[in-house]
Order: structure tokens, then C-alpha cells, then sequence
């Protein structure tokens, strides 16, 4: 246990140093490129901050353990919306580009639906993951094209407000490309470390697969996102804290379960409580994001706590579920008739009086 606990300091030390490499070397390396923020946010930091999903999954799916690696996926892409956009919020308000609005929300949307619709059978099969990673290779390069198309003056322009003028030459480069990689290496060895000395614990507790994964395991491997997207929101790399979860929950699916599904011969079973319980959550965390990030084109501190608290509640409702506790039914009502109605009421009500706002005056972040 001493072991395992010395682990998570250690792996938490190392994400934190990791994640401010990592956001210092993409957001200068945007700089140079004349790239938005947001597409490196959406492609450079949110691929590899998903490096310790993708590292888990396919380990798990190889060796047997599907219930880890589906639950680590599902169990990230909650964490990643309520916990990390959620805490990231509450540091400060977090601005939303257009973007995000009109394309890369939605394809995440669509994204969790089609793995709804292909885990109906109770089977994410090797035929499944080829269309999955099909359409991250197809996102990907689409994204590549549009920071193509976004490399021009204005956004140079921007960071010279924000940095001053950016030196370009052979160093440069080196240096900040370096940033990039010490700081992937290190976030996917503390996530290691942390996943390890994390699951080492749980065990010892006697906790399922299922709920390790969708719990400590996703928690564990969504440590990247986390602090990256702090760090991030601390240097006022907005854009990237937010791109960050959006891309890292589209790559995951299309990515991350289409390559476990691939290595794991006869495919991922889904058990019925994530088929009827977890992927609609996932399902609904992410069409949740629509009116909020349209609310006023930005992430409030009251949005934040409301994700935070649901994520609370969906670990409760976890650990209820895990123990067959008796007040579990109760306790689905309460969320059923009380609480999920009363957010919808107040996120449409923030929506709509927003919308005036937004018509009359220019979107900055786009």
C-alpha cells in the first residue's frame, strides 16, 4: 500500500510538470506556425494528453481486461467535460470559439451517438473499430487542413499583442519542440505511475474491473487533460484548455476504442450497466455543451460548478451501484425528478438570454 501510495504522489508531480511543458511548447509553437490556438489545442495537446488512454486501453484489451478499457474510455470522457472544464471554469471563465460551436461539439455529440448505436448488440466489434478509426483518421487530417487555412496575419498579429514579437530561427524551433515532447514523455509516465499505484489500491479494496475503469482508471488517465487544461486556463491559453477536452473526447472514441477493438480479437462486450447507464450519461455530457458553450460564448463559473457537481453525483451513483447499496433508488429518483429538470430549466433560460447579446455583437474568439 506504501508503494502504491508513493506512486500517486509521484505520478501527480510529474503530470503537473508535463502538462506546463506541454502547453508552453504548443502555444509557442502556434506562434510560429501562425496557427490558432484552438487547432493545436484540438489536435497536438488533445492527442497526446490522450496518449495514457490509448497506452491503458490497448494494454487492457490485450491482456483480457475489455470492462478497463471501455470503462476508461466512457469513464475519461465524462471526466474530461464535468471534472476538467468543470475546475478549469472555476479558475477562470473560460471563452469558447466559434468552432467548437459549430463543428467540433457536434462531431463530439455524433461521435458518442454512433458508439451507442454500435454497442446495441452488446459487442464493439473489430469491423466497428475500423469505421471509428476511419473517421479519427478523417477528423484529423480535415483538422490539418483547417490550420492550413488558418495560418495568416491576423492570428501572428494576435499573439504580438498578447507575447510580443515571436524570434523565428533553427533554436527556436528545437526549443519549443522539445517542450512538446519532454512533456509528453513525462505526462505519459506520471499517468502510468498514477494509474498503477491507483489500481494496486482499488483492488486491494476489492472494487470491479468495470467500476475501476470507469472511476480510478479513467480519473487517473484524464490526469493529462486535467492539468494541462489548468495550466493552461492559469496562462490564459483559453482555447486550448477547452479544444484540449473536446479533441481528446473525439480521439478517444474514434481512435482510442477503435484501435482496442481491433487488438482485442473478438471485439469489447459491453456490459448492460454501461450500455443503459454510462454511455447515456457520456451521451448526455456532451450534448450538455452545446447551450452551454453557446450561453454568452463562454464557460462561467456557475456552469463550472454544475458540472462539478454532476460529476460528484455520477461517482456516487457509482459507488452506490458498486456496493448494491439500498438508498441506490432512491437516490436515482431525486437526480431523475429534481435535479437534471431543474438544470435543463436554468441552462435554456442562460441560453435564451444570451442569444440577444450574441446577435448584436461580434464573436471575438473565432
Amino acid at each position: 500500500m506504501t508503494v502504491a501510495i508513493l506512486l500517486l504522489i509521484a505520478g501527480a508531480g510529474l503530470l503537473l510538470v508535463g502538462a506546463e511543458s506541454l502547453v508552453r511548447g504548443a502555444s509557442k509553437l502556434a506562434a510560429l506556425l501562425g496557427i490558432s490556438p484552438l487547432i493545436i489545442g484540438l489536435t497536438i495537446v488533445a492527442y497526446g494528453t490522450s496518449a495514457p488512454e490509448m497506452a491503458v486501453s490497448v494494454q487492457s484489451s490485450l491482456t483480457g481486461q475489455g470492462d478497463i478499457a471501455l470503462g476508461n474510455v466512457v469513464g475519461s470522457n465524462i471526466f474530461n467535460v464535468l471534472v476538467i472544464l468543470g475546475l478549469s471554469a472555476l479558475i477562470s471563465p473560460l471563452p469558447v470559439a466559434q468552432q467548437l460551436v459549430r463543428l467540433d461539439v457536434p462531431i463530439m455529440v455524433g461521435v458518442s451517438g454512433l458508439l451507442m448505436l454500435f454497442s446495441i448488440d452488446r459487442l464493439l466489434q473489430p469491423s466497428d473499430g475500423i469505421i471509428l478509426l476511419v473517421g479519427g483518421v478523417v477528423y484529423t487530417l480535415f483538422l490539418v487542413y483547417q490550420s492550413r487555412k488558418e495560418k495568416n496575419a491576423e492570428v501572428q498579429s494576435e499573439y504580438e499583442r498578447e507575447y510580443g514579437p515571436t524570434p523565428i530561427g533553427r533554436w527556436t524551433w528545437v526549443v519549443n519542440l522539445a517542450y512538446i515532447a519532454v512533456g509528453l514523455v513525462t505526462l505519459v509516465t506520471g499517468s502510468r505511475m498514477f494509474v498503477s499505484g491507483a489500481v494496486s489500491i482499488a483492488e486491494s479494496l476489492g472494487v470491479s474491473q468495470l467500476v475501476i475503469g470507469l472511476t480510478i482508471v479513467a480519473a487517473g488517465t484524464s490526469l493529462p487533460e486535467l492539468a494541462t487544461s489548468m495550466v493552461a486556463t492559469f496562462r490564459g491559453e483559453g482555447d486550448i484548455a477547452v479544444g484540449n477536452v473536446v479533441g481528446s473526447n473525439i480521439f478517444n472514441i474514434l481512435t482510442v476504442l477503435g484501435v482496442t477493438s481491433l487488438t482485442s480479437g473478438a471485439g469489447v462486450i459491453i456490459p448492460e450497466s454501461v450500455l443503459y447507464f454510462d454511455l447515456p450519461v457520456m451521451l448526455a455530457v456532451a450534448v450538455a455543451c452545446l447551450p452551454i458553450f453557446l450561453s454568452g460564448s463562454v464557460i462561467t463559473r456557475w456552469e463550472g460548478w454544475v458540472f462539478v457537481g454532476y460529476y460528484v453525483a455520477y461517482a456516487v451513483y457509482l459507488i452506490l451501484r458498486a456496493a448494491n447499496h439500498d438508498s441506490l433508488g432512491l437516490f436515482s429518483r431525486v437526480m431523475l425528478m429534481f435535479v437534471i429538470p431543474i438544470t435543463v430549466i436554468t441552462l435554456v433560460v442562460a441560453m435564451v438570454r444570451s442569444w440577444p447579446k450574441k446577435g448584436r455583437s461580434p464573436v471575438e474568439h473565432e
